[in-house]
């Protein structure tokens, strides 16, 4: 009865995706030790410790980074087999509480094994801010291809092509910013990241893989899932302003927005989109640091989050992909 008890325990984890943005990079705090994939700061929720999820999150991230976050929201509930490489009698199953915090850029990370990294490390073929990447072409429309060719039939070959296109927009020009982790998903099924092999799909895997850095356990997911969601929050919320200093340029604001969706935008269509939204307000101010001209600094105008319900930074028009 114990050993039956045991195979079928549960543990509840949480796990959290901050993220910041530096010199035009999105990053995301890592935990990064010598032989190890990169992984998300994360810890067991102790249920006698900790009042609420959300304080335990806190803690374990105040504990493994020195980090004391401010904006956090809960992303989803992961739990799929295989995730934490749980062999028979290893120990109990590990459901883990995702979270995406923002943090505005603040140096060098407190502690030694955490470190911060560009989220593109993770996700080359999410960057387009200068044109289709070129492992899209190279390696993952090739890979696809043959996945979708490796339907067992007609109707999941199919469907497999739905996916593709809607994904990566294969055999047409288009691209949804905010299909991370759909894109992911995709990839991890046609075994084309490393941690397809994690849930046994090893005799699935394909190579070569996907370009990408691997990470521990099923951290590249919760990753996935958080860049989704803030690529989308940002246009109906103004979380991006967790992102930016107190005082900033209109320039600073749209590099910003540019590294978080991964794609450039037109910059007077993006100035009057965002001045005619009423989100930032002139300081009166201006930027020492900038060449030529002096930039005039703005800042975030917080009146709007009660004069309607939709408050984001809504893009406007952008470049077309390549």
């Amino acid at each position: 009865m114990r050993e039956d008890a045991a195979r079928h325990a549960v543990s509840i984890g949480l796990s959290a995706a901050i993220v910041s943005v530096a010199d035009d990079r999105p990053c995301v705090l890592a935990v990064h030790r010598a032989g190890s994939p990169d992984a998300l700061p994360f810890g067991p929720f102790d249920p006698l410790g900790h009042r609420t999820l959300d304080s335990g999150l806190r803690s374990w991230v105040r504990e493994q980074t020195l980090l004391d976050l401010g904006y956090a929201e809960q992303l989803y509930t992961f739990g799929d087999r295989g995730r934490h490489l749980l062999k028979p009698g290893e120990g109990p199953r590990v459901v883990s509480v995702g979270y995406l915090a923002l943090t505005r850029a603040g140096g060098t990370p407190g502690t030694p094994d955490t470190v911060w990294r560009n989220w593109y490390l993770y996700f080359p073929w999410e960057d387009w801010r200068a044109g289709k990447p070129s492992v899209i072409d190279t390696d993952i429309s090739p890979a696809l291809r043959a996945f979708v060719a490796g339907g067992s039939s007609a109707a999941e070959t199919a469907l497999r092509r739905t996916r593709a296109r809607v994904a990566f927009g294969l055999d047409r020009p288009s691209w949804d910013e905010e299909k991370v982790l759909e894109r992911y998903e995709l990839l991890y099924e046609a075994g084309l990241v490393e941690e397809s092999g994690r849930d046994g799909r090893a005799g699935r895997m394909r190579s070569p893989k996907a370009p990408g850095s691997p990470m521990m356990f099923d951290h590249r997911r919760i990753l996935a899932t958080a860049i989704a969601r803030l690529r989308g929050k940002m246009k109906y919320r103004p979380v991006v302003f967790e992102l930016m200093p107190s005082a900033f340029t209109l320039l600073e604001l749209q590099r910003t927005v540019e590294a978080i969706s991964g794609i450039r935008l037109h910059k007077q269509n993006f100035r009057r989109l965002v001045e005619e939204q009423g989100l930032v307000e002139r300081t009166g101010k201006f930027a020492r640091a900038s060449p030529g001209r002096p930039a005039e600094l703005f800042s975030f105008r917080r009146e709007v989050l009660g004069e309607r319900p939709a408050p984001g930074v809504r893009s406007g028009t952008r470049r077309a992909p390549t």
